[in-house]
């Protein structure tokens, strides 16, 4: 009796925890802390990235004069030095630990837009995924260049339903800086009816970015980045890589684990390698190609946005990792965005629920944190156990794939009651206009 007693309080107080904005907060500026401890002293070097590449560019830059991106090809687009640069602004020793605060800053900036500047209790569980996700994803959350941009991405797939023109804008800044939120960009133009305001960001500030690159001497090396990438070989993390890696650990002549030093990371080789590190760029553009047909299809079936949007850009961005001839573990966090997209659309009931992507993405970002950066030397060393952790990782990126192309496929029709005949963006997902009445499915006979 006492344990029956006992369990509806602790029930309630658990519920006052998860609905509480001020826990969310304290819990969230605890995450940050503890991971942005792990990145500067937890071994495996998960910060090497930023303190021994990116600030060796930016040395290179400020003591020489000779800028990566302008005065020879790089591996990244031109916006990426901003956030670089900006690492080094209480100076070169401080390198580590500012580039960390400043993602933590950004961070805490999308997650006041998540929860609507304590205006959205709703999206308090969306708030507390996300700091779980962060959690198990491990020092490599705030390691990388790809740090910079999941937050401006949130802040900008958030923005779509009001600012679409100002959310178009930010997610081409993004775009600048690392090249995956395009796929946010292109879902965005397929679902929404202001896809017109999100033409003209995009397009706007891609412009804009061109004339400044030219103007400070920038030439053929603007679009480099996209040469560098497609020139690359088979990153031992990426999903096409496993049949190496296992071909590897068994010996089969010919194989092998080797460090390019060029492009600074770990490949793989063997019989038919370099066959599949040339296809898997086209195969990539082939899927993405499919997915956005999917989705123009379930447009015109009459899909909603709520429904649309969120498994649409879930599988895009899922294709572009699915696809990918890399497979760096920072990956993983570009996921978060589709998913909190999808999470706050369901949580404003406009849309399917996105439980089961995000159980899915927990996974995938533990399992990727127990790869990187505490195993890595394993998984190096061919390790059977740790050869099956990033197998097993990879294949749920093609499960997660799966739920998102099924979403987009099966994303019921609408129809709307009370004179209005579309909620379009400006409904989503951020609530219903007032005075409007809210979609409601029905079903509807397939030609």
């Amino acid at each position: 009796m006492v344990v029956e007693s006992a369990r509806p309080r602790g029930l309630r107080v658990i519920r006052a925890i998860v609905d509480s904005q001020l826990a969310l907060w304290i819990a969230f500026a605890i995450v940050q802390l503890w991971l942005g401890f792990l990145a500067l002293y937890a071994p495996g070097l998960p910060l090497g990235d930023v303190t021994l590449v990116y600030k060796f560019w930016v040395e290179q830059a400020l003591d020489n004069g000779f800028w990566v991106g302008i005065d020879s090809a790089w591996v990244y687009p031109i916006l990426a030095l901003g956030p670089m640069l900006a690492a080094a602004a209480l100076g070169m020793e401080q390198y580590g630990a500012t580039w960390i605060s400043i993602v933590i800053i950004l961070n805490a900036v999308a997650m006041a837009f998540l929860t609507g500047w304590g205006r959205r209790p709703e999206r308090t569980v969306v708030g507390w995924w996300w700091v779980a996700f962060l959690a198990l994803l491990g020092p490599i959350a705030l390691s990388r260049i790809d740090s910079i941009t999941v937050p401006v991405a949130i802040i900008g797939v958030l923005l779509l339903a009001t600012r679409p023109l100002l959310a178009s804008v930010i997610l081409a800044i993004a775009t600048w800086i690392k090249v995956w939120p395009a796929a946010l960009l292109l879902a965005a133009v397929v679902a929404l009816r202001d896809r017109l305001k999100v033409v003209a960001g995009a397009v706007g500030t891609t412009l804009v970015v061109l004339v400044g690159a030219l103007a400070v001497g920038g030439s053929a090396s603007i679009l480099s980045f996209i040469t560098e990438q497609t020139g690359r070989g088979l990153q031992i993390e990426a999903p096409i890589s496993m049949l190496w890696m296992w071909m590897t650990r068994a010996g089969v002549p010919g194989t092998r684990v080797y460090y390019d030093q060029n492009i600074l990371t770990y490949q793989v080789v063997g019989p038919g390698w370099s066959t599949a590190a040339s296809v898997m760029t086209p195969i990539m553009a082939v899927a993405v190609a499919a997915i956005v047909l999917l989705g123009v299809r379930a447009l015109r079936a009459g899909a909603s946005p709520g429904d649309l949007l969120p498994p649409l850009a879930l599988a895009l961005v899922t294709a572009l990792i699915a696809f990918n001839k890399v497979g760096s573990p920072q990956f993983v966090s570009w996921l978060a965005v589709p998913v909190v997209l999808g999470l706050a659309t369901s949580a404003a009931g406009l849309g399917r629920s996105f439980r089961t992507p995000a159980s899915l993405l927990l996974v995938i970002g533990a399992l990727t944190h127990l790869i990187y950066p505490y195993f890595y030397g394993w998984l190096l060393a061919l390790d059977v156990p740790m050869l099956s952790v990033l197998t097993a990782r990879n294949v749920l990126y093609f499960v997660l794939l799966g739920w998102a192309i099924t979403s987009i496929v099966t994303a019921p029709r609408w129809s709307f009651h009370g004179g209005v005949d579309q909620v379009d963006g400006a409904a989503w997902p951020l609530g219903v206009p007032a005075g409007t009445t809210g979609p409601t499915p029905h079903t509807v006979d397939k030609e």
